[in-house]
């Protein structure tokens, strides 16, 4: 069930309608939306259903025996039991295949032939996200940070919350539980930024990344058949179509949730105006980083050791981030160019302080460098993901230039119109540092803009819709 379906608008709509008839009755609320979340779950194929309920039941278990039990030893046999059987699911589903093919191939360049082995598995849609979700509650229980759950359809409910099961945001147990476990009340403020974020994520996917993925697709696919501008304008379409796409499922996955009275942390904080490799990271897939960040980098010893350690645990890190993107050796490839970048940078701030004064003294033109820098290096990392192979990725690559087609024109003005609306809302957050500026506008201004953002979506959503990219992770 894709929030872009007919079918999600009219499933929301009557557990919308019902959610707000209970709204005297939190508990009541609670077990409405557990089974809303596991009928959307279901609609896919009801056999991922199993694993949903399998790696809840187990988290949930886990977290009363880590309270109840002060034994060391038992405490740590417990959480082992959370992180290897969340783990080994996610392995056989999403890797089982990619290690199998990959040890096969490796065997023989050396002269062996042995038999494949694979198996016909079915990815479940979204076990990437919920499995990271419940993996860090275990741990956190573990650690003392919180207190475990004991109330199941609670737990339940935050490892299953339909918004944001499929494709995140990863929410963290000390944020998401409190607000499930009390009363929540709608205000003005929360169903106007409710109906902004639905509205602005739509546009953005149905608008923007879908017509861009067009011609992103286009190019990818027939990559040899283009000139070296038109390679160019494909790895940037890419570029806005991933971000459209993934913020777009985002702000509706918050913006349904504000319309619940629910918070959702904020995945996304205006990529595009990063201006070093750290600061996109605190800006893109916020829940994801911050998650590598707090249970992969830091207790590998983040850069407390010393540089050798702080450059190997960064390259860890970007590695398994990217093995998280998919079974495939573009997306191991994409971390680890990012890692580089992370370690290049920090290899680099010396010299940075040893530019011009006049330089350094104009913080607007280090940032316009710095953003242009990260643009022009992300984008190379989006050539890396969208490739099928690294053939085509260092094919890509190498032939970009300046030389045009009789496409290129038609190419640069679809690229250009559909990228502008994006361009001028996001200079507006910017300069406002408030991503939710244009809910702070007058009433009137506000049905104007809501109603051209509606309007627009119906003129100019794209014909060949597709599902959320991050669908696949």
């Amino acid at each position: 069930m894709f929030f872009n379906s007919f079918t999600f608008v009219a499933f929301f709509f009557l557990v919308y309608c019902s959610y707000l008839f209970l709204k005297s009755h939190y508990k009541a609320q609670n077990l409405l939306l557990l089974i809303s979340s596991y009928i959307f779950y279901g609609y896919w194929d009801a056999r991922f259903l199993l694993l949903l309920a399998f790696s809840t039941g187990v988290d949930y278990c886990v977290g009363r025996w880590l309270e109840q039990y002060q034994s060391i030893r038992l405490r740590r046999i417990f959480l082992a039991l959370s992180i290897l059987s969340n783990l080994a699911v996610l392995i056989f589903f999403k890797y089982f295949n990619f290690f199998s093919l990959s040890i096969i191939n490796l065997l023989s360049s050396i002269g062996l032939n042995p038999d494949p082995l694979t198996l016909n598995i079915i990815l479940p849609v979204g076990i990437s996200f919920y499995t990271f979700q419940t993996l860090s509650y275990s741990i956190d229980v573990y650690k003392g940070k919180i207190s475990a759950e004991k109330n199941l359809i609670n737990f339940a409910l935050f490892v299953s919350f339909f918004p944001q099961l499929v494709a995140g945001p990863i929410e963290r147990a000390s944020t998401l539980l409190p607000q499930i476990s009390k009363p929540r009340f709608l205000n003005v403020d929360q169903i106007n930024a409710g109906l902004f974020l639905i509205l602005w994520g739509y546009f953005k996917k149905l608008v923007i990344a879908d017509n861009l993925g067009g011609i992103a697709d286009e190019i990818f696919e027939s990559y040899t058949t283009y000139e070296g501008l038109d390679l160019l304008i494909g790895s940037l379409a890419f570029t806005v179509q991933i971000y459209g796409d993934f913020s777009g499922y985002s702000d509706i996955a918050r913006g349904l949730a504000k319309l619940m009275g629910f918070d959702f942390m904020l995945n996304f904080n205006l990529p595009f105006f990063a201006t070093s490799p750290s600061n996109f990271w605190a800006r893109w897939h916020i829940s994801l980083s911050t998650w590598f960040r707090d249970y992969v980098y830091i207790p590998l010893g983040g850069n407390r050791l010393g540089a050798i350690a702080t450059y190997r645990n960064l390259t860890v890190t970007m590695l398994l981030c990217g093995l998280w993107h998919g079974a495939a050796w573009n997306f191991i490839l994409w971390g680890a160019f990012h890692g580089m970048i992370l370690i290049g940078y920090r290899m680099a701030k010396p010299y940075f302080l040893q530019l011009p004064k006049w330089l350094i003294s104009n913080a607007w033109i280090t940032s316009l460098l710095g953003m242009g820098m990260m643009i022009f290096l992300t984008t190379i990392g989006w050539i890396l993901f969208r490739s099928s192979n690294l053939q085509q990725a260092f094919y890509i690559l190498t032939n970009i230039n300046f030389s045009s087609s009789s496409e290129t024109s038609s190419l640069a003005h679809d690229l250009l119109f559909f990228s502008l609306p994006l361009l001028i809302v996001q200079i507006y957050q910017f300069i406002s540092q408030d991503l939710l500026i244009l809910t702070k506008l007058s009433p009137w201004l506000r049905v104007f803009l809501y109603g051209g953002i509606l309007s627009a979506i119906i003129v100019f959503s794209s014909r060949d819709r597709s599902e959320f990219i991050y669908f696949q992770f």
